[in-house]
Protein backbone atom coordinates (compact mmCIF):
# COMPACT_ATOMS: atom_id res chain seq x y z
CA UNK A 1 0.00 0.00 0.00
CA UNK A 2 1.51 3.31 -1.11
CA UNK A 3 1.35 6.22 1.26
CA UNK A 4 1.78 9.78 0.10
CA UNK A 5 2.64 12.60 2.48
CA UNK A 6 2.41 16.26 1.51
CA UNK A 7 4.24 19.05 3.26
CA UNK A 8 5.20 22.66 2.76
CA UNK A 9 1.86 24.39 3.01
CA UNK A 10 1.32 27.53 5.01
CA UNK A 11 0.18 31.14 5.04
CA UNK A 12 1.79 33.56 2.60
CA UNK A 13 1.06 36.96 1.18
CA UNK A 14 0.00 37.39 -2.39
CA UNK A 15 2.93 37.56 -4.78
CA UNK A 16 5.12 35.29 -2.69
CA UNK A 17 6.14 31.67 -3.24
CA UNK A 18 5.80 28.28 -1.62
CA UNK A 19 7.16 24.87 -2.45
CA UNK A 20 5.09 21.81 -1.68
CA UNK A 21 6.57 18.34 -1.37
CA UNK A 22 4.93 14.96 -1.79
CA UNK A 23 6.90 11.96 -0.53
CA UNK A 24 5.99 8.40 -1.38
CA UNK A 25 6.52 5.50 1.01
CA UNK A 26 7.16 3.23 -1.94
CA UNK A 27 9.05 3.22 -5.16
CA UNK A 28 7.52 5.22 -7.98
CA UNK A 29 7.85 3.46 -11.30
CA UNK A 30 8.83 5.14 -14.53
CA UNK A 31 5.36 4.26 -15.84
CA UNK A 32 3.55 5.99 -12.99
CA UNK A 33 2.20 9.50 -12.91
CA UNK A 34 1.90 11.85 -9.97
CA UNK A 35 -0.50 14.74 -9.90
CA UNK A 36 -1.38 17.69 -7.73
CA UNK A 37 -4.97 18.70 -7.16
CA UNK A 38 -6.50 21.32 -4.93
CA UNK A 39 -9.84 21.92 -3.33
CA UNK A 40 -11.10 25.21 -1.99
CA UNK A 41 -14.05 25.40 0.42
CA UNK A 42 -17.31 24.80 -1.37
CA UNK A 43 -15.61 23.93 -4.66
CA UNK A 44 -14.80 20.74 -6.50
CA UNK A 45 -11.31 19.32 -6.87
CA UNK A 46 -9.26 21.18 -9.43
CA UNK A 47 -6.36 19.77 -11.42
CA UNK A 48 -3.17 21.71 -10.77
CA UNK A 49 -0.25 19.82 -12.31
CA UNK A 50 1.06 16.36 -13.07
CA UNK A 51 4.17 14.57 -14.19
CA UNK A 52 4.87 11.22 -15.83
CA UNK A 53 7.63 9.76 -13.73
CA UNK A 54 9.92 8.24 -16.33
CA UNK A 55 9.83 10.67 -19.24
CA UNK A 56 9.17 13.66 -17.01
CA UNK A 57 6.51 15.14 -19.25
CA UNK A 58 4.25 17.53 -17.41
CA UNK A 59 0.86 19.17 -17.62
CA UNK A 60 -0.69 22.14 -15.86
CA UNK A 61 -4.10 23.53 -15.15
CA UNK A 62 -4.91 26.74 -16.98
CA UNK A 63 -5.15 28.78 -13.80
CA UNK A 64 -1.60 27.95 -12.69
CA UNK A 65 0.33 27.56 -15.93
CA UNK A 66 3.31 29.86 -16.01
CA UNK A 67 3.31 30.30 -12.23
CA UNK A 68 3.62 26.75 -10.89
CA UNK A 69 6.25 24.13 -11.73
CA UNK A 70 6.11 20.43 -10.96
CA UNK A 71 9.30 18.42 -10.66
CA UNK A 72 10.50 15.12 -9.24
CA UNK A 73 13.42 13.59 -7.41
CA UNK A 74 13.79 9.99 -8.54
CA UNK A 75 16.09 9.04 -5.69
CA UNK A 76 13.88 10.43 -2.95
CA UNK A 77 10.59 9.35 -4.60
CA UNK A 78 9.40 12.89 -4.03
CA UNK A 79 7.45 15.31 -6.17
CA UNK A 80 7.61 19.06 -5.74
CA UNK A 81 5.25 21.83 -6.65
CA UNK A 82 6.95 25.20 -6.85
CA UNK A 83 4.30 27.89 -6.61
CA UNK A 84 5.26 31.43 -7.56
CA UNK A 85 3.29 34.65 -7.81
CA UNK A 86 0.66 33.26 -5.51
CA UNK A 87 -2.83 34.77 -5.55
CA UNK A 88 -5.62 34.67 -2.98
CA UNK A 89 -7.57 32.41 -5.32
CA UNK A 90 -4.82 29.80 -4.94
CA UNK A 91 -6.00 29.26 -1.36
CA UNK A 92 -7.00 25.61 -1.01
CA UNK A 93 -6.02 22.26 0.38
CA UNK A 94 -3.46 20.75 -1.98
CA UNK A 95 -3.32 16.99 -2.51
CA UNK A 96 -0.87 14.83 -4.37
CA UNK A 97 -1.99 11.64 -6.02
CA UNK A 98 -0.45 8.63 -7.70
CA UNK A 99 -1.66 6.92 -10.83
CA UNK A 100 0.19 3.62 -11.17
CA UNK A 101 1.28 2.44 -14.59
CA UNK A 102 -0.46 5.14 -16.60
CA UNK A 103 0.20 8.60 -17.91
CA UNK A 104 -0.98 11.64 -16.09
CA UNK A 105 -4.59 12.71 -16.18
CA UNK A 106 -6.50 15.84 -15.25
CA UNK A 107 -9.31 13.79 -13.72
CA UNK A 108 -9.43 13.31 -10.00
CA UNK A 109 -10.98 9.85 -10.34
CA UNK A 110 -8.12 8.49 -12.44
CA UNK A 111 -5.72 8.42 -9.50
CA UNK A 112 -5.56 5.52 -7.05
CA UNK A 113 -3.60 6.85 -4.09
CA UNK A 114 -3.94 10.16 -2.28
CA UNK A 115 -2.15 12.06 0.43
CA UNK A 116 -3.87 13.74 3.34
CA UNK A 117 -3.45 17.22 1.91
CA UNK A 118 -1.67 20.39 2.98
CA UNK A 119 -3.32 23.77 3.46
CA UNK A 120 -2.16 26.74 1.43
CA UNK A 121 -3.56 30.13 2.37
CA UNK A 122 -2.71 33.24 0.38
CA UNK A 123 -3.60 36.57 1.93
CA UNK A 124 -4.22 39.71 -0.08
Amino acid sequence: QVQLVESGGGLVQAGNSLRLSCSSSGHISSLDAVGWFRQAPGKEQEFVAAIRWGPGNTGYGASVEGRFTISRDNVKNTVYLQMNSLKPEDTAVYYCALRPGRGWSTRFSDYDYWGQGTQVTVSS
